[in-house]
């Protein structure tokens, strides 16, 4: 009997799961930004918030949930000990994803998946008013139609 699987199954079967998310959130860990395929990066969006918020809680149950799933020390040291404490002030929404356009060889959507950082909120970029007025387009007034 076939039975559904929860999440995506992206061609795999359970190991090469549970491998391939595993080095995708190590990847992303250590360097906190990595290029994936769409697909891939959204399968492993939710995985990466829910060890974060884990993290974050620091009771013995969740950080052996942790510890279940991270299984490098030193990766999991950083994120218990860096990245969670960075979050303090949010509860879920930890990764962006940015589209970077279509691969080459086999047309694949690539996306850039990145941890949030501390500056998430609007950026404070100043704009001088003349580039404000000059990107602006005018107004179109239309006339009214003869019956």
């Amino acid at each position: 009997m076939r039975h559904s699987v929860y999440g995506r199954r992206l061609s795999r079967t359970k190991n090469e799961r549970t491998s391939l998310f595993r080095g995708l959130v190590r990847s992303l860990l250590i360097s906190e930004s990595i290029t994936t395929t769409e697909a891939k990066a959204k399968a492993i969006k939710g995985l990466v918030d829910s060890l974060i918020s884990k993290s974050q809680k620091r009771t013995s149950g969740s950080l052996r949930e942790v510890e279940s799933f991270v299984i490098w020390p030193d990766i999991r040291k950083k994120l218990v000990e860096e990245v969670a404490p960075r979050y303090k002030n949010r509860i879920s929404g930890f990764t962006t994803l940015v589209k970077m356009g279509r691969r080459q060889g086999d047309g694949a959507m690539m996306v850039k998946m990145s941890l949030i950082g501390e500056s998430a909120g609007p950026s404070q970029l100043v704009i001088p008013e003349k580039i404000i007025e000059a990107v602006e387009k005018p107004k179109r007034v239309r006339k009214a139609t003869k019956k």
